[in-house]
């Protein structure tokens, strides 16, 4: 008989014991900390602080101006409809919809194309002074409109320009190429060099592969740099100060203004002109409001 015959056996473990070796407590549910409490409080107020004008104003142009003038934060008490319906019914308010939808969209597409092309040169093109240039639009970040306004009105007015909506979207496209091309730089530059070269040995030009190629590749910048021209040209107030003083080509945050102006006695009609020049922008952005935070985090993947 040898030492293993002798020495004792163990039991075979059974599923029971083997679930209460390797079982672990349950863990308490983490607690909120007091700084994320201390954020999300700040953030519902910071939200409250945005939206309760936007609210006043919406809601005020339910009520009449004698409502308005007893109980300036009160509710709309009945309804009245008949200040947005007089609006509507208007036909300067659509004008002026006009105005600002085409200069906004001539703005968004000059951006998009001028911006596109010229960030596919600095990004994949490598020639002396290069960083230079980039450097020169990132400096035009820094260069606002409300500095250049005065020397823009004379370069407007030597151009013949004035009363005109080319001569606000020509400097809008200006004024909004530094961003654009800051935005699509990293995109176009994110973009496999080995993607180049196989559309080159397949036959592809170096326009059919921008066209093909690029252009898809760096959507998500594309739609954001249009959507960021859009919203800047539609809420644009300044430089249509400047250049238009005819009302048949105001845009809408001017005519807000001039309206405001005429109307300055009926409170509860200027509300209603207000709010609905408000709200083309908030359901816009509130659309595309991923697409624009998509944009400004997302990475071309080759």
């Amino acid at each position: 008989m040898t030492a293993l015959d002798t020495a004792p056996r163990l039991a075979p473990q059974t599923g029971s014991s083997r679930s209460t070796r390797t079982a672990r407590p349950a863990r308490p549910p983490k607690r909120m900390h007091r700084g994320a409490i201390a954020a999300y409080i700040a953030a519902v107020v910071v939200i409250l602080i945005m939206l309760v004008p936007v609210a006043y104003i919406i809601l005020g142009a339910f009520r009449t101006n004698s409502q308005i003038t007893v109980d300036p934060a009160g509710f709309p008490g009945p309804w009245n409809v008949g200040n947005y319906l007089d609006v509507l019914t208007g036909g300067v308010f659509w004008r002026q919809v006009l105005n600002s939808t085409i200069a906004g969209l001539a703005t968004t597409l000059g951006v998009v194309v001028l911006g596109l092309m010229a960030s596919y040169v600095i990004a994949r093109y490598r020639f002396r002074g290069r960083g230079v240039l980039y450097a020169l639009f990132a400096a035009g970040l820094m260069f606002p409109m409300t500095v250049a306004i005065t020397p823009l009105y004379i370069v407007v007015r030597n151009l013949g320009l004035m009363n005109s909506l080319p001569g606000v979207i020509l400097p809008q496209i200006a004024f909004a190429l530094p961003t654009t091309i800051i935005i699509l730089v990293p995109f176009l530059r994110a973009i496999p060099d080995e993607i180049e070269e196989a559309a080159f040995i397949d036959g592809c030009s170096r326009f059919g592969f921008f066209w093909r190629m690029v252009v898809p590749l760096a959507m998500p910048g594309v739609v954001t740099t249009g959507i960021l021209a859009f919203i800047a040209s539609w809420n644009s107030y300044l430089l249509p100060l400047f250049i238009l003083n005819d009302s048949d080509t105001f845009t809408l945050p001017l005519g807000v203004q001039a309206f405001s102006s005429e109307y300055s006695v009926d409170t509860a009609r200027v509300l209603a002109f207000t709010a609905l020049s408000m709200i083309p922008a908030l359901i816009f952005f509130s659309v595309f409001e991923r697409r624009i935070v998509g944009g400004l985090t997302g990475a071309v993947k080759g």
